[in-house]
């Protein structure tokens, strides 16, 4: 049974979704930028399913070659 995303659950994949559609705009991921994300995901210290569903998504854009990541 799916619950519903706290407000505060809500901020937090909306400032989520904000960084990595930044670091997706130049179609480079850099390394600060991975760690930008990984930063956001852990801030309330629970990561949640939606979290990670944004996370899969990109990690499938570099995978497709669609998003590169820093040497």
């Amino acid at each position: 049974m799916e619950r519903e995303l706290t407000a505060e659950e809500q901020q937090e994949l909306a400032n989520l979704r904000k960084i990595i559609a930044k670091a997706m705009a130049d179609g480079v991921l850099t390394e600060a930028e991975r760690l930008q994300i990984t930063t956001a995901m852990r801030a309330d210290g629970q990561i949640t399913y939606e979290e990670l569903e944004l996370v899969r998504q990109l990690c499938k854009k570099v995978a497709a070659g669609d998003l590169q990541t820093e040497p």
